[in-house]
């Protein structure tokens, strides 16, 4: 896969996430169907963005360099917020989720200030193409959300969640 391609899906995984994290850290309500969805989605996009870093190396071309250890401690702190959400664990969740978005800020700011990466490139010598790839981003990041906010179906995550009456309760024959 050329260099460009991997650059552009891993620029995009990271809008996505910072569009999605951005929106469950600004929610009041935590733990509701929009926010398990919004945060299903906030995870792929985070591993993606991180796995798809280590295809990138041009830093030190053809070799790792630091922020690849950056992209692994992500990884970790990622997976366990990951951990601490399936185990009910609500302050580690919390805790890891928040530190790997900020993390992600970091790197956005970083991508963003230094003249030489991809994107302020992009902005002098491919604008149209950038600002068309930042609106499909946030589109998708809004579609995401749009979505998780719809009712639940009956059978669906409202019965798993207990929020349709009779839900988890066993069948008593009349």
């Amino acid at each position: 896969m050329a260099n460009n391609v991997v650059i552009g899906l891993h620029a995009s995984g990271a809008t996505v996430a910072l569009a999605l994290g951005a929106y469950n850290l600004v929610r009041r309500v935590r733990g509701d169907r929009a926010h398990r969805w919004v945060g299903r989605v906030w995870v792929v996009a985070m591993y993606g963005t991180i796995l798809s870093s280590f295809a990138i190396r041009e830093l030190r071309p053809g070799h790792f360099s630091w922020i690849h250890g950056l992209s692994a401690f992500t990884f970790v702190t990622l997976s366990i917020g990951l951990w601490g959400a399936l185990t009910h664990r609500p302050a580690v969740h919390r805790q890891f989720m928040t530190g790997s978005y900020l993390g992600l800020v970091g790197a956005f700011a970083g991508a963003v200030v230094v003249p030489a990466r991809d994107i302020p490139q992009w902005v002098v010598h491919q604008p149209a193409r950038l600002a068309l790839g930042a609106v499909g981003c946030l589109l998708l990041a809004a579609a995401v959300i749009a979505v998780s906010r719809r009712p639940a179906r009956l059978g669906g995550d409202a019965a798993a969640a207990g929020t349709v009456p009779g839900a988890g309760e066993p069948h008593r024959p009349a």
